[in-house]
């Protein structure tokens, strides 16, 4: 039985946002992956999130836009950039289901580092690109440049097939999808960030191709089957909190 609050977190936080940002044609790709192998991977303060005594481990593409601190008008050159993370799921003391984050690798350096220092997440540089054909196909691409570790790379073709259904609390797409809090470690210490937005308009997605060794990069053993679970969101509106030690 789940005894954790998994609505509290989708509530929107108390006091001020410090940063906005846009989150756009996001690709959700997740793998039933061992528990006790994921478990070796993430810090010892933190208790492995499972649904169902399933562990799960997600590759998320997506866009970045108008990412700037409250108050201050975007600038695209630094505002608009592409994005991918690895990541699983994991709670503090039953409390706070969030993200931890393997990596996460941008389109633009200035981002990368300010982000590696003030949020305190494993951020990469990456040179990506995104397009959409005229049969709606889309095509996303990254290849990590620095830090280590490389080769870590994604190259994926996908195409939207279903339509829209936000995700049922108590369902597994809420469980992957509805996360508002992520947590990070530094110098012993663990931190929580939160960030709120609409729940996800989510759509099926049926995948055509997909080359990656991102998840081998994070030290991740992919299975060989069945393949991924894959969902598609077109994009929230992202309100994001300061960290806080938790």
């Amino acid at each position: 039985m789940d005894t954790i609050d998994r609505i509290a977190p989708t509530r929107r936080p108390s006091g001020m946002h410090i940063m906005y940002q846009r989150w756009e044609e996001l690709l959700f790709l997740h793998w039933e992956v061992d528990a006790a192998m994921l478990r070796t991977l993430i810090p010892e303060e933190l208790e492995l999130d499972t649904f169902q005594g399933r562990a799960f481990v997600g590759l998320v593409p997506f866009t970045m836009t108008g990412v700037r601190p409250r108050f201050v008008p975007p600038f695209p050159p630094l505002s608009d950039f592409h994005e991918t993370n690895v990541r699983t799921y994991v709670h503090y003391k039953g409390r706070d289901p969030g993200v931890w984050f393997f990596s996460l690798d941008a389109a633009q350096s200035i981002a990368v580092r300010i982000a590696r220092a003030w949020y305190k997440l494993p951020y990469h540089y990456a040179t990506m690109s995104f397009e959409r054909d005229v049969r709606n196909v889309i095509s996303y691409r990254s290849e990590r440049h620095w830090p280590d570790p490389v080769p870590a790379t994604i190259r994926a073709r996908y195409k939207v097939t279903g339509p829209i259904e936000p995700a049922k609390p108590g369902t597994l797409e809420h469980f992957l999808a509805e996360r508002y809090v992520l947590y990070a470690k530094a110098e012993g210490e663990i931190y929580l960030g939160r960030v709120h937005h609409v729940p996800y308009p989510l759509q099926a997605a049926e995948l055509y191709e997909l080359d990656e060794s991102l998840l081998r990069a994070a030290k991740i053993r992919r299975p060989d089957g069945p393949p991924p679970l894959v969902h598609y969101a077109s994009g929230v509106d992202v309100d994001v909190w300061n960290l806080e030690r938790v």
